[in-house]
């Protein structure tokens, strides 16, 4: 199938599941309080170089959630837990959740995280190596030891996907194994509807499928030839799909992402919240 087919294809077929097993999309509107946030890893580069300035920014465009990327300045672009906290205070924003590794420092991230007054910590890419059953089901074991550490905290420790969960071994979909092997209770999944569509993979069959466990999402358009993200209606995620089929899914805080940009960062995020006023 071809980058254009692959495109229609995912979208028409998005569109079949939604109208037959979960919501109608007809007529749909978005809330007038949704309250979209911002993954910070959008504007890494202004974070690096003016966290409180860009964060100042960031809120002056109506966003009220983010969630922070750790990076070489550390878990909060150069900031204190306690100076993120009282910046987000100060702009009426508020520190939800943060992408953290699960390695030899996760007792610091902890401890950062409760510190910092967020509610989620989301592991962002696989703490060990191996696209294979045993190893996702390893993971599976090391997930769920970081949940009840978490939970000990007041935390609530998540994964988020990328592309690659969704290959197979021995016809099992990795990401499923990691479903199927984690406690919902202990593990919350933050889904990346873009890199599912880039997979080849419909949203929609998680949300039913998995009911309930996709308490934060990351919402982004892809590009489905260059497979990288685009400005929203510009790439091959039916967003009003996905938001019409929001509470199968369980999700309570909705990030937008974008990692690659037609001009700029804050362009691109007003742009976004356009098209989402727009649906």
């Amino acid at each position: 199938m071809n980058h254009t087919n692959r495109r229609f294809f995912l979208k028409q077929s998005g569109l079949a599941v939604a109208g037959s097993l979960l919501l109608p999309t007809m007529g749909f509107t978005t809330p007038p309080n949704e309250q979209f946030g911002v993954q910070l890893y959008t504007f890494r580069d202004e974070m690096a170089k003016d966290a409180k300035g860009t964060l100042e920014q960031i809120a002056s465009i109506g966003i009220k959630k983010i969630e922070s990327a750790r990076s070489k300045e550390g878990l909060y672009y150069g900031l204190s837990p306690k100076e993120m906290k009282e910046t987000c205070d100060s702009l009426d924003m508020k520190l939800c959740s943060g992408h953290v590794a699960l390695d030899k420092n996760f007792d610091d991230t902890m401890r950062q995280a409760v510190e910092s007054g967020q509610e989620y910590v989301i592991c962002s890419s696989l703490p060990s190596k191996g696209q294979n059953i045993e190893n996702y089901k390893k993971v599976a074991d090391a997930f769920n030891e970081a949940g009840k550490a978490c939970k000990k905290l007041g935390l609530k420790f998540g994964y988020h996907n990328h592309e690659y969960e969704f290959e197979s071994d021995k016809d099992e979909v990795l990401y499923d194994v990691l479903m199927d092997n984690t406690d919902p209770d202990l593990v919350y999944m933050e889904l990346d509807l873009g890199w599912v569509v880039v997979a080849e993979k419909d949203p929609l069959h998680y949300f039913k499928k998995y009911p309930k466990r996709f308490p934060l999402w990351h919402l982004k358009d892809m590009d489905m030839n260059e497979k990288i993200s685009t400005e929203f209606g510009k790439g091959g995620l039916d967003i009003a799909t996905m938001m019409a089929n929001k509470s199968a899914s369980g999700v309570e805080h909705i990030f937008i992402e974008q990692e690659e940009y037609t001009s700029s960062p804050m362009e691109s995020m007003k742009e976004n919240m356009t098209f989402l006023k727009a649906l």
